[in-house]
């Protein structure tokens, strides 16, 4: 299909299932995608990898592995492998953390977190997402002000691909209910203070009423890794 049609499928389909549920947008995409579609995550849970696993069993999960994730977060990733019915694919940058340090000194995510971002998270997916006509993510209005207008379908016009969020309408309850009912593999942080997981370096626990992304890069005016924006 051409660039075009795409973008016309992506905003169409975005009209047409704006209020189904997560599972019905899944079936839609893989029907529509099949081996071209994937799911992206960052390992903090697996819900819309196991949502997706039942609409396209096999179904291609990516995850980029930054090289400054926490041990819990690569284990996440392993026993999603393990126990899913999905097939893990990791990405990971050009460059090795001791590289990048001799390129561009130590700590760049202290020093300029945008571009550090760029290279160990952007530069990444951009080649891995090559294969794909659509991908899907975890993203949710309800997490923060940058993420309320997600649709759950829309053309990513970066990329040229239809992006998916199956679950840009539910809440951290529907999301905590989908877990408990289904037993869905989660990453242990989240039940030690950290309502969002990223890069370690970058990472922090929340306090109680602070919002759900506070603790990435907390005390910076950064607040997306550049994948969604």
């Amino acid at each position: 299909m051409t660039t075009t049609g795409l973008q016309e499928l992506a905003e169409r389909a975005g009209r047409e299932l704006e209020d189904a549920p997560a599972p019905d947008v899944l079936r839609w995409a893989a029907e529509t995608f099949g081996k071209r579609f994937c799911v992206t995550s960052s390992m903090e849970d697996a819900v819309v990898a196991h949502l997706a696993s039942r609409a396209l069993p096999g179904v291609d999960v990516v995850f980029l592995d930054t090289g400054y994730h926490f041990p819990e977060t690569i284990g996440t990733r392993d026993a999603v492998g393990a126990v899913m019915d999905v097939n893990v694919i990791t990405l990971t940058p050009r460059a090795t953390v001791a590289e990048q340090d001799a390129a561009h000194g130590p700590r760049l995510h202290d020093r300029d977190p945008d571009l550090c971002c760029a290279l160990r998270k952007v530069e990444p997916l951009e080649r891995g997402l090559a294969a794909y006509d659509a991908w899907a993510t975890g993203l949710r209005r309800d997490e923060s002000p940058t993420r309320a207008g997600t649709p759950v379908v829309g053309w990513d016009a970066r990329r040229r691909k239809v992006k998916v969020s199956p679950i840009a309408r539910w809440t951290q309850e529907d999301v905590d209910t989908y877990i408990s009912e289904h037993g869905v593999l989660t990453n242990p942080l989240l039940m030690d203070g950290y309502a969002s997981v990223g890069c370690a370096p970058c990472t922090r626990k929340i306090a109680a009423g602070e919002d759900a992304r506070a603790g990435r890069w907390s005390g910076l005016a950064k607040t997306e890794c550049g994948l969604h924006g």
